[in-house]
């Protein structure tokens, strides 16, 4: 196995066993059968915004909302914040917002003690490819105008968030753009082909139909085109990244696949491979010990990148 990859092993307590069962159950009785092409996206967005409601926002950070470049965006803000860290929630490019990723965003927040903006970037099939990029790198360019340097800021996304930060990356390197300090991906899918796609059984959340009618919706009849699937693109130049997965995803080997491509082309990029956990798990911090000991994680690698930047 490259040295790039890390499986992770953690003692767990039977509480955290149960959790975790009770919480895979619910995931695959509430969201999954929703996540499909026989409901609306409008249904999807209204429903994954209420089951966030189950999560739990992090105490001690405040948070208000406030527009940057002209994108709605959530700001969450701890006492004496050291940097900030821009991110691109998940949802398929068709769904999600800040409100869904309330519990991942609120805790990096905390556990990274920096601000965390979170736009609520135009979504497909109403705004297809590069609607998303477009708002991302104008928020990203704001921050900076703003006085937010380069050096105390991170760029995170998950599962197409996780794409589009990787799109946004590059947008920003071909406009000449100072890149980030350092880059956090959870679950990236950075492939819209679907031609590389894990075990799908043991995956709670997606469907392989969802993941077509959402790829379709957001990149039309060209998937493959870097903006949409970054997998494919040119990868050099990259800040450090650390990608973090569950070993039981759709999008496991979209994560290995990228951490090799990253790392080939020069870049410094590192997989934390979470076992027994699912897509996204890091939007049960606050519930789940693995979601919690991932995000400190993160910020120990985003804290290292600060350093580093400041020697």
């Amino acid at each position: 196995m490259s040295s790039f990859v890390d499986r992770i092993s953690r003692p767990r307590s039977g509480t955290q066993q149960v959790i975790a069962g009770l919480l895979r159950q619910s995931l695959a009785m509430l969201f999954k059968p929703v996540a499909s092409p026989r409901f609306s996206f409008a249904l999807q967005r209204r429903w994954m915004t209420l089951i966030a409601k189950t999560t739990l926002s992090a105490k001690g950070v405040n948070s208000h909302d406030n527009p940057v470049a002209g994108v709605p965006c959530r700001h969450y803000q701890p006492l004496h914040a050291q940097g900030t860290v821009l991110y691109l929630h998940g949802g398929g490019y068709v769904a999600g917002s800040p409100d869904s990723h309330r519990a991942i965003t609120s805790h990096l927040s905390h556990f990274a003690n920096a601000q965390v903006v979170v736009p609520d970037y135009r979504l497909a099939p109403e705004h297809p490819c590069p609607a998303a990029i477009e708002d991302a790198v104008a928020v990203y360019k704001a921050l900076l105008e703003q006085g937010v340097k380069p050096a105390n800021l991170v760029l995170a996304g998950d599962s197409a968030g996780g794409g589009l930060t990787l799109a946004t990356l590059r947008a920003l390197k071909d406009q000449g753009i100072a890149q980030p300090s350092s880059v956090l991906l959870f679950s990236p899918w950075v492939d819209l082909t679907l031609s590389d796609l894990f075990d799908t059984d043991r995956d709670v959340l997606l469907r392989p139909d969802w993941l077509a009618s959402a790829a379709s919706a957001y990149a039309g009849d060209d998937p493959a085109r870097p903006e949409c699937s970054p997998i494919h693109g040119d990868l050099r130049g990259l800040p450090p990244v650390l990608i973090q997965t569950g070993s039981d995803e759709i999008l496991l080997n979209d994560s290995h696949r990228l951490c090799a491509a990253i790392n080939d082309a020069g870049g410094e990029a590192h997989l934390q491979v979470h076992p027994q956990r699912w897509h996204d798990f890091q939007l049960h911090a606050g519930v789940l010990t693995d979601a919690d000991q991932a995000l400190m994680s993160c910020a120990r690698f985003i804290h290292r990148h600060w350093e580093d930047a400041a020697r």
